[in-house]
């Protein structure tokens, strides 16, 4: 496996932190525990994009922005789409 350097949110400065909180928000309740917590417990991929807090944002509140419960699809819908991106791209989670 790779070595990411990461900063945890217990380190992390106003901006990252910021970032974290941000994106989280958009996510749906199931999201809140990580499947691969870190020490923190915050989720390992997230952290692994803490060293670019803009990028971390961008890149996970996309995520959240498709799994919005204001979009047409229904939630059965979401995870069977998100399912088969993960399956597709050999994602654990």
């Amino acid at each position: 496996m790779t070595w990411i350097r990461t900063i945890p949110l217990t380190e992390a400065d106003d901006k990252l932190r910021q970032a974290m909180e941000d994106q989280r928000a958009l996510y749906p309740i199931e999201y809140a525990t990580p499947v691969h917590p870190t020490e923190g417990g915050g989720a390992q991929i997230v952290e692994s994009h803490s060293l670019i807090p803009d990028a971390l944002y961008h890149a996970f509140a996309t995520f959240g922005a498709l799994m919005s419960l204001d979009l047409p699809l229904s939630r059965r819908q979401h995870e069977m789409i998100t399912t088969v991106v993960s399956v597709t791209n050999r994602c654990v989670y």
